[in-house]
C-alpha cells in the first residue's frame, strides 16, 4: 500500500475540475468566450431601441419622417440571432468538455478504487462511495456545461451593463446601479462565510443520507421480521431529520429576508429611475433626449434581474462544485496496493507476524500492538479471543487488505509488501463472515474464484463444499440466478458457497474469518466437513490455514491456537496446553462448555 501523502489540492475548484477534462478543457475556454461575446451582442437590440426612440421623439408627431426605424429593427433582429447562435455554439463546447470531465472523474475514481486496499471498503460504506463517484461527478456537469459559460456571460453582461449605464445618461445609470448594489450585498450576506460552511455541511448530510439509506434498504428484511417501522432504523431517520433541519434553517433563518429584499429591488429597478428623472427634469435643456434616455434605461433595467439571478446561481454552483471535487479527490487519495519495484516470490506457504502493530484511521488505540506468531507451512492456526481483540485485523493483513503500520507480515519468508499483489492474491484464498453473492448464476458465482474453470471443476468444488443439497433445491440447479425468481439462500448456505469458491481457487494459503458465523447446527456440520476438504490441496497436500473463530469447538483440533486480547498476544499453544495454562483461553473454554450444556427444563411453577 502506498504511504505517499494525499495529492495536494492546488488551485481553485474550477481549475481542479478542468484538469479532469484533459485536452477538452480548451473547449471550456472557447465556450466561455463565445458566451461572453454572445451576451455583449445581446445588448445590440437595446441600443437599437434607443436609436429608434431618439428618432421617433425627434420627429414627433410626424412619425412618417422616422424612415430609419425599419433599419434599426433589422439590426436588432440580426443582433438577437447572432447572440443566440453564439450562445448555442458556446454551450456545445462546454457540454463536450463537461461530459469528458464527468466521465474522467468517474473512470479515475473507479479505477483508483479498483486498486485501493480492500480494507478501505470496510471503513467506507458503499452508499457514501456511490454518492461521491456518481453524484459528485454529475454535479460538476451542471457547473461546467451551463454555470461556467453563464458566469462568463454574466461577467460580460455586468461589464457591458455598467458601460451602457454611463454612455447615455450617467445620472440614470447611477439610479440603475442602486438595485445592483443592494442585490450584491444580499448575495454576499447569504453566500459568505456561513454560506460556504452550509454548503460543506449540506454535502456531508447528503452523503450521510445516501450511506444510511443504503444500509437501511439492506436491513429491510430484519425490520420486517421484527415488525418495526422506519423509525426503528435510527441512523437513517436521524440523517433525514438532520438534512431537513439543515436546509430549512438555512432557507428560513439565513436567506429569507435578504433573498426577498434582493428579488424585490432588482425586479423593480425601473422604479429607481422615476425620482432621479423628476429631479433632473427642471434643469434639463434637451427634454427629448432625456425622454429617450429614460425609455432606454426603463427597458434596459429588465436585464438586471437576469444578470443578478445568474450571479446568485453561479455562486451556489461554485460552492457545490468545490465540495464535489474535494470529495472526489478524497477518494483518489485512498491508499492503494502498489506492486514493488523488484517483487520477490515466497519460498513456501508459511505465515509469520513479526512485531506487527496496526491502527485504524481515527482510532485512539491500536488494533494490533506488537503482535508476533507463526503459522508453519501446511499447519492450521486459529486466532481466538474476546471481541475487538484484533483477530479479524490480523487475518486481513495477510492478503494486504491493510498494510502493517510497523513490523512485518511475512509469507514464505518474504514481506507481503515485497510480493507482487497479483501473486499474493493468487496464493491466498479467504472466506470472511460478510460475504455477498453476485446477481448471477450459482455456477458463475463460484467460478468467480477462477474464471477459466470448467463446469465440471465448479461442480466438483460445490460437492467438496457440501453444497449438493443447495443445488438440488434450486429451480434450475447450478444455473439458477441468485436473487431472481425467489432464489435466495440462508447465511450458512452462502458460507458454503464461499467455501466452494475457495476450494475451486485451490490456493495454498487459506484465511477464514468467522466462517461459521451464520451457520445453524446442520449447516455447521457441513461447513466443518467443507473445512476439512479445504484444508487439503488438490494433490492432497495440507494447505496453510489461518482461521478466526468465536466458536471454540471449531478450533479444538488446530495445530496451534493464538489468543489475542486488546491487540496483543495473550498466549498461544495447542488446545491442551492452553487449558493446562489456566489463562484466558481456559476461562473462555469453561464459559463455552457452560453455554453448550445449558438447557431449558420444565419445573413446577416456571422454567429452570
Amino acid at each position: 500500500m502506498s504511504d505517499s501523502p494525499a495529492p495536494r489540492r492546488e488551485g481553485g475548484a474550477v481549475g481542479r475540475l478542468l484538469a479532469f477534462a484533459g485536452e477538452r478543457r480548451r473547449l471550456t475556454y472557447l465556450g466561455c468566450a463565445l458566451s461572453a461575446v454572445s451576451m455583449l451582442i445581446s445588448f445590440g437590440p437595446y441600443v437599437c431601441i434607443w436609436f429608434a426612440a431618439r428618432d421617433l421623439i425627434a420627429v414627433a408627431p410626424d412619425w412618417s419622417r422616422a424612415s430609419t426605424i425599419s433599419t434599426y429593427g433589422w439590426w436588432a433582429l440580426g443582433f438577437a440571432v447572432a447572440s443566440i447562435a453564439l450562445y448555442f455554439a458556446g454551450l456545445m463546447c462546454t457540454h463536450l468538455a463537461a461530459f469528458r470531465c464527468a466521465s474522467n472523474m468517474r473512470k479515475r475514481s473507479v479505477g483508483h478504487l479498483m486498486h485501493a486496499s480492500l480494507g478501505y471498503f470496510d471503513t467506507h460504506a458503499s452508499g457514501a462511495l456511490r454518492r461521491v463517484v456518481d453524484g459528485c461527478a454529475a454535479e460538476t456537469e451542471g457547473l461546467l456545461a451551463h454555470k461556467l459559460p453563464d458566469t462568463a456571460g454574466s461577467v460580460a453582461m455586468i461589464v457591458g451593463m455598467l458601460a451602457l449605464f454611463f454612455v447615455f445618461d450617467w445620472r440614470l445609470g447611477v439610479a440603475c446601479l442602486v438595485p445592483v448594489a443592494v442585490s450584491l450585498a444580499c448575495m454576499f450576506y447569504m453566500m459568505g462565510g456561513r454560506g460556504m460552511d452550509f454548503m460543506t455541511r449540506y454535502m456531508e448530510s447528503l452523503v450521510k443520507m445516501n450511506k444510511t439509506g443504503t444500509e437501511y434498504v439492506r436491513g429491510i428484511p430484519v425490520v420486517k421480521v421484527f415488525q418495526q417501522t422506519v423509525f426503528s432504523f435510527r441512523a437513517f431517520h436521524d440523517s433525514i431529520e438532520e438534512f431537513t433541519r439543515l436546509a430549512q434553517d438555512y432557507a428560513v433563518k439565513w436567506c429569507q429576508t435578504p433573498q426577498s429584499l434582493s428579488l424585490t429591488v432588482i425586479s423593480a429597478a425601473a422604479v429607481f429611475l422615476v425620482p432621479v428623472a423628476l429631479l433632473v427634469v427642471p434643469g434639463e435643456a434637451d427634454l427629448a433626449r432625456l425622454a429617450a434616455n429614460f425609455a432606454f434605461y426603463a427597458i434596459f433595467s429588465a436585464v438586471i434581474p437576469t444578470a443578478m439571478t445568474r450571479v446568485m446561481f453561479m455562486s451556489e454552483a461554485f460552492q457545490s462544485a468545490a465540495d464535489a471535487v474535494s470529495r472526489v479527490e478524497e477518494v483518489l487519495a485512498a491508499p492503494v496496493i502498489e506492486a514493488p519495484a523488484s517483487p520477490c516470490s515466497p519460498r513456501d506457504n508459511s505465515i509469520r507476524f513479526e512485531d506487527v502493530s496496526f491502527s485504524y484511521e481515527g482510532a485512539e488505540a491500536p488494533a494490533l500492538d506488537h503482535v508476533s506468531f507463526e503459522v508453519p507451512a501446511g499447519a492450521t492456526v486459529a486466532l481466538v479471543g474476546p471481541s475487538g481483540g484484533g483477530k479479524t485485523t490480523a487475518a486481513s493483513l495477510v492478503p494486504r487488505f491493510w498494510d502493517a503500520g510497523s513490523g512485518r507480515v511475512l509469507v514464505g519468508g518474504v514481506d507481503v509488501r515485497d510480493v507482487d499483489p497479483a501473486e499474493l492474491m493468487g496464493r491466498v484464498a479467504f472466506v470472511f463472515q460478510a460475504n455477498r453473492l453476485f446477481s448471477q448464476s450459482i455456477l458463475e458465482n463460484v467460478r468467480a474464484a477462477r474464471p477459466d474453470a470448467t463446469r465440471e471443476e465448479v461442480m466438483a468444488a460445490l460437492e467438496a463444499a457440501q453444497c449438493g443439497d443447495i443445488v438440488e433445491k434450486l429451480p434450475d440447479g447450478v444455473d439458477s440466478v441468485y436473487g431472481a425468481g425467489g432464489t435466495h439462500l440462508s447465511g450458512g448456505e452462502v458460507q458454503r458457497l464461499m467455501l466452494a469458491r475457495a476450494i475451486l481457487k485451490d490456493a495454498p494459503i487459506v484465511v477464514l474469518d468467522e466462517a461459521t458465523a451464520f451457520a445453524d447446527p446442520e449447516n455447521e456440520v457441513k461447513i466443518q466437513a467443507a473445512f476439512r476438504r479445504l484444508a487439503r490441496g488438490r494433490d492432497g497436500a495440507p494447505r496453510t490455514v489461518l482461521m478466526v473463530a468465536h466458536r471454540l469447538s471449531t478450533v479444538r483440533n488446530a495445530d496451534k491456537i493464538v489468543v489475542l486480547d486488546r491487540g496483543r498476544v495473550a498466549e498461544q499453544g495447542t488446545h491442551d496446553e492452553l487449558l493446562s495454562a489456566g489463562g484466558l483461553y481456559a476461562r473462555m473454554w469453561a464459559d463455552y462448555e457452560r453455554a453448550v450444556s445449558w438447557r431449558i427444563s420444565s419445573v413446577e411453577g416456571g422454567v429452570a
